[in-house]
């Protein structure tokens, strides 16, 4: 029996679950010569899948109606007719949500359970750690000693960031939303301070406090008011490094915001945004570097997984409620 998740409508604000339809079908998966067969091991569940989700145009073409999701997999070699792959080896790459599948192993690359436990690969020595490397190095371009914010930051890709910039010489704050995250980005991440959105009554003279130099490397992971509150503390040349905007994901409406010209023009500041594969040529040595680090215990990181593949939309759906710490991951 073969398990798999298709998008039965293109959701309307925040998602549900009945945007979801559930298929079990009963096939009995054959391969042929080059293919191998795959059973899921691991799925990630990201943000930016929302945007897949609807047909307005972007960097990737949208998911097709009743056609399974895809995201980043790790699956087990189940069966082999491809030289390249053996049977147990795992593999990891973007795949669909389904129990199993068979697959020519193209866009696929083994990992080794020996040197990291298998749901690294979709976080820390995955995307995850890729994005945050390359999107704070090639856009940030930090030097030791200035001043890094990070929204979204008890994030699979925020809390990464923090860690590389403090391995990097920065003042690191982190922005999140819940003291328990505050706590855990200063005590298993090594942020500097940290400021609770919720609760906080102004996080514009918050930040002023805490960053009184100004700040000069902001990675944005949620857009909105929170940005709007960094804008106000940015120095000159300062580098904004636009990554994702999960506040703004599900609006219906055209969100409202300040005009962010006049802070970019009056301080010469850089805003870029970026998606990951701009640098794929890059790929390995931060891999390399992020292997490193992790193996000198000099990075760590948060993991929220959920077991049962059935819970894969209900994950992916708390992401917008900012139930996970670290990478939100679906074991099967």
């Amino acid at each position: 029996m073969v398990k798999s998740i298709l998008l039965k409508k293109r959701p309307q604000g925040k998602p549900s679950v009945s945007d979801f339809e559930f298929v079990t079908e009963d096939v009995d998966l054959q391969i042929n010569e080059g293919e191998i067969l795959l059973e899921t091991s691991y799925v990630s569940v990201d943000p930016y899948l929302r945007g897949r989700m609807s047909d307005a145009k972007s960097y990737v073409p949208p998911f097709e109606l009743n056609k399974p999701i895809q995201s980043g997999i790790v699956a087990k070699v189940m069966a082999s007719k491809n030289e390249k792959f053996a049977v147990g080896d795992f593999v990891s790459g973007m795949l669909a949500w389904k129990t199993q599948q068979t697959s020519t192993g193209e866009g696929l690359t083994k990992v080794d359970a020996s040197n990291a436990p298998l749901s690294a690969y979709l976080g820390v020595l995955g995307m995850t750690g890729l994005t945050a490397y390359l999107g704070l190095n090639q856009i940030g371009k930090p030097v030791a000693g200035e001043t890094l914010v990070v929204s979204g930051a008890a994030g699979a890709v925020g809390s990464i960031v923090g860690q590389i910039g403090k391995i990097l010489g920065l003042h690191v704050i982190g922005i999140a939303g819940t003291d328990e995250k505050i706590e855990l980005l200063k005590t298993e991440f090594g942020f500097d301070a940290g400021i609770n959105y919720n609760t906080s009554k102004d996080i514009n003279a918050e930040l002023k406090k805490l960053a009184p130099n100004g700040v000069d490397i902001y990675f944005d992971n949620v857009g909105g008011p929170i940005s709007d509150a960094v804008l106000f503390n940015i120095n000159k040349f300062a580098r904004l490094i636009i990554c994702g905007a999960i506040s703004v994901y599900n609006n219906t409406d055209i969100p409202k915001s300040i005009s962010v010209q006049p802070f970019l023009v009056k301080n010469s500041a850089l805003m870029q945004g970026f998606i990951v594969s701009n640098y794929a040529e890059k790929f390995p040595a931060a891999i390399t570097h992020l292997s490193r680090w992790l193996a000198e215990e000099k990075l760590t990181y948060a993991e929220t997984i959920v077991d049962g593949f059935d819970q894969i939309p209900n994950a992916f759906i708390d992401l917008f409620e900012g139930k996970n710490k670290g990478k939100m991951i679906v074991k099967i």
